[in-house]
C-alpha cells in the first residue's frame, strides 16, 4: 500500500485542530457527569428492580433482557453479570440474553420481519413470573415495544431502560427509568451504570458475601 501523498497529510493536519478535539472530550465527559448526578433519583427504583429480582429468582423466575446496537451489548452486560457474577461470587442466575442467538435472529427476521425478532423468542421463553428488561434509548425501537407486548400477553413483568420520556417503551412497561441525557452515547453510559447498581442490589438482596480472606 502506497504511503499518503504530502497534500493529503497536510489536510489532515489543518482538520484535526487539537484544542478542538480536547473542547470536544471535554464536552461529552461534562454531560455525562451532568447525567449521572442527575441518576442518584433513580436509586429507589434501581434498588427496588434488585430486591424484586431477587425475590423472583428465589421462586425458580428466569431474566430476559433485549435491544438494539449499544443496547444489545447492554443486555448482554447484565445477562452476563448475572450468569457469572459481579463483585462476589454467587450462585449463577438464569438470564438470557435475546440478541446473542444470531441463528435464531436471523432466523425470524427472515421469516417474519426484524420487529419480530424479540417478540417471537419473548412468547418462547418467557413464563408468568419471569422479568423482561428491554433497552432502547430511543423507546421508540419497534422490535422492543413489540417485546413488551409480547411480554404483558406472556405474564412477563417489563421493566424499560430507555433516554428521555415520554416514550412508547417506557409508557409500556411495568416500571421504566427514563433517563434524561443531551445524546444517544450519554444515556447508554447512564444506562451500564443502572446496570451495574441493579446488580449490586440484586446481590444485596440475595445476602451475597464477599468472600472470607484466607487464614494467615
Amino acid at each position: 500500500m502506497s504511503a499518503p501523498s504530502p497534500a493529503f497529510t497536510a489536510g489532515l493536519a489543518d482538520l484535526m485542530d487539537p484544542a478542538e478535539s480536547v473542547g470536544l472530550v471535554a464536552e461529552h465527559l461534562a454531560a455525562l457527569a451532568e447525567a449521572a448526578g442527575r441518576a442518584g433519583a433513580y436509586a429507589a427504583t434501581v434498588s427496588s428492580w434488585g430486591a424484586e429480582l431477587a425475590r423472583r429468582y428465589n421462586t425458580g423466575a428466569h431474566l430476559l433482557a433485549c435491544g438494539n446496537g449499544g443496547s444489545a451489548a447492554e443486555a448482554q452486560h447484565l445477562t452476563g453479570e448475572l450468569v457469572g457474577r459481579f463483585r462476589h461470587d454467587r450462585r449463577p442466575l438464569p438470564a438470557v440474553a435475546l440478541c446473542a442467538d444470531s441463528a435464531a435472529h436471523t432466523a425470524i427476521a427472515n421469516d417474519y420481519g426484524f420487529d419480530e425478532v424479540y417478540a417471537r423468542q419473548v412468547t418462547a421463553f418467557g413464563r408468568p413470573g419471569d422479568v423482561l428488561v428491554a433497552f432502547s434509548t430511543s423507546g421508540t425501537s419497534p422490535n422492543v415495544v413489540a417485546a413488551a407486548k409480547a411480554g404483558h400477553e406472556a405474564g412477563v413483568t417489563v421493566w424499560a431502560l430507555t433516554g428521555p420520556g415520554p416514550n412508547p417503551l417506557a409508557s409500556l412497561a411495568d416500571d421504566a427509568i427514563a433517563v434524561e441525557a443531551p445524546t444517544t452515547a450519554t444515556v447508554q453510559e447512564i444506562h451500564l451504570s443502572l446496570v451495574h447498581a441493579m446488580c449490586l442490589a440484586l446481590d444485596h438482596a440475595l445476602g451475597v458475601q464477599p468472600a472470607a480472606s484466607p487464614a494467615r
